[in-house]
């Protein structure tokens, strides 16, 4: 029997974690043979690699949670309004155990390419362990942020001490009582790690090249009253997720800046900056992230924050960014720290100062001197989105490479696929709206759609799927025009794909779209409903 006639998979999912969990579950209720290929050594994806201090929701542990089982939400409960990584890892594991899913994983699996057969129209899968697999249709769920990227520094491997990027910590316990550490960066993850981490070790320096605009999370146990009340909204719960912009609880205030007096203006500031969660960056007034003097006042308000939190003048002044306006760039949410900053075992290097030149034997030279370390957290972010299509090396068509197509910036219809790769899908891939928003929202969504896409091409006899070149410069045109009015667009972040740590990630490019949840949904809607128009079905 030939391949074509018969590929080892129907469906092959790249990725256990919250996307490929919810795919493969779906495939399965539409009778499909799917497998999914892990490179952990368990389910959860970002929860599973992601084991450092203070790793920790800042989405509301109840909007992040699946919607698709109502038995699930039932039995669940969340201790935490955030839960931390060792409660979410074992929620999915819950998940995957619940619907007997982990017969159909293969875990410590390492995808190292996958080229597209044309004359068969199936997908070659080779595999570290020296495996070949094919499948007719390939969906990748390795996640926007699960390409790991470490600083360009000498002398990395020189040190003698322990020393990680965050996405690879330690299985075993890492001892930090009484040690010597450094955290280099100031992103979301290094300001969960340095606030939670503060209080436990001998000496803490952070090493900032660009400080962030972060604020309070206000996490805390949820009771029993708090948790009967959640179980009973939770159809309101993901209704209102589903029509805010962000795929949260928080939705932007519908008046304009220069609509209020500036004594309204503070009232709901002040307010904002103690509500839970996104509320202060996601329900401030509509045109804060859009006209520039609004987002400086709303800036300047946050910055005196900064300063009523942090003792020494000059600390604080270090910690306030100067270079972007709050909400251009992803917001960290934090407990206690800026606090952090007024231990005395706490010091703060700013890089712009003092440049780091090197790791050494014992520590860290910067050009001003050398700090001796035990342990180095290395807090320096990922390869936002396109990086770990990257890492594998997808030939499409002729042999084309994505990477290379994707060279100067991604092309995608929907964010769901890319032309000359047909029948590769794409759970959160550049340009869609699953990867701003609300993770598992936006999640969920897409592997819907893709769903009901598969289901569609089955009853109509199709076996091969890919966007027309022209429906994908349309669709880069609409990103384009709806992120240029924003101010987030002309702000260096992964937002928009720059990372100075990997070659070719040093300038602007369109990563994500902008438009919000619903607008999006909207526009799968229409596709979907013409018959998947701008997709060519044979």
């Amino acid at each position: 029997m030939s391949d074509l006639d018969h590929p080892q998979y129907d469906a092959i999912v790249i990725g256990a974690g919250v996307a490929g969990i919810y795919q493969l579950y779906k495939l399965l209720e539409l009778g499909l043979d799917a497998t999914v290929l892990e490179t952990g050594s368990g389910p959860g994806g970002t929860w599973y690699w992601n084991r450092y201090p203070g790793a920790r929701f800042d989405s509301e542990s109840y909007t992040y949670g699946y919607s698709f089982s109502k038995e699930l939400l039932e039995e669940w409960e969340w201790s935490e309004h955030f839960a931390g990584q060792p409660e979410t890892l074992r929620y999915l594991n819950h998940v995957v155990d619940k619907f007997d899913l982990r017969q159909h994983m293969q875990f410590d699996c390492q995808v190292n390419a996958a080229s597209y057969d044309e004359h068969n129209n199936l997908w070659r899968l080779t595999l570290d362990d020296g495996r070949e697999l094919t499948t007719r249709y390939l969906l990748a769920a390795m996640g926007m942020l699960s390409a790991a990227t470490m600083p360009k520094i000498e002398g990395i491997d020189d040190f003698q001490g322990g020393s990680w990027h965050t996405y690879h910590w330690p299985h075993e316990p890492v001892e930090l009582a009484g040690q010597r550490v450094a955290v280099i960066g100031t992103g979301a993850t290094g300001v969960q790690v340095i606030s939670e981490i503060a209080d436990q070790v001998g000496e803490l320096t952070v090493f900032q090249r660009r400080p962030n605009w972060c604020a309070p999370l206000h996490n805390g146990p949820i009771d029993p009253i708090d948790q009967a009340q959640i179980k009973a909204s939770y159809d309101e719960i993901f209704d209102i997720c589903r029509r805010t912009p962000g795929g949260f609880l928080h939705g932007p205030d519908p008046r304009k800046f220069h609509e209020v007096s500036e004594a309204e203006r503070l009232e709901l500031w002040e307010r904002l900056y103690e509500a839970r969660g996104f509320s202060v960056w996601m329900s401030n007034f509509v045109d804060v992230g859009i006209r520039p003097e609004a987002n400086a006042s709303y800036s300047a308000f946050i910055a005196d924050k900064i300063r009523q939190r942090v003792h020494d003048a000059d600390t604080a002044e270090l910690l306030i960014p100067k270079d972007h306006g709050f909400g251009t760039r992803r917001v960290p949410l934090e407990t206690r720290y800026y606090e952090a900053y007024n231990r005395d075992n706490v010091h703060l290097v700013d890089l712009n100062a003092t440049p780091i030149e090197r790791i050494t034997q014992n520590g860290i030279q910067t050009t001003a001197r050398e700090y001796q370390f035990d342990i180095i957290i290395y807090a320096t972010g990922f390869d936002a989105i396109t990086g770990a299509f990257d890492r594998i090396d997808f030939r499409g068509v002729g042999g084309a490479a994505l990477r290379d197509q994707w060279k100067d910036g991604p092309n995608t219809f929907l964010g769901m696929q890319t032309s000359g790769f047909p029948n590769l899908l794409m759970l959160s891939g550049p340009l869609g709206g699953s990867v701003s928003t609300n993770y598992p929202r936006g999640i969920e969504t897409a592997v819907d759609w893709i769903s009901e896409l598969l289901a569609y091409m089955r009853a109509n006899g199709h076996e091969r799927v890919e966007p027309l070149p022209s429906a994908e410069a349309e669709w880069l045109q609409r990103v384009d025009e709806m992120y240029s009015f924003q101010l987030a667009s002309k702000v260096k972040s992964w937002f928009t794909g720059y990372n100075s740590n990997v070659e070719g990630r040093d300038r602007i490019r369109t990563l994500i779209w902008p438009g919000g949840a619903p607008r999006y949904r909207e526009h799968l809607e229409r596709v979907a409903s013409n018959g998947y128009e701008g997709f060519a079905l044979s």
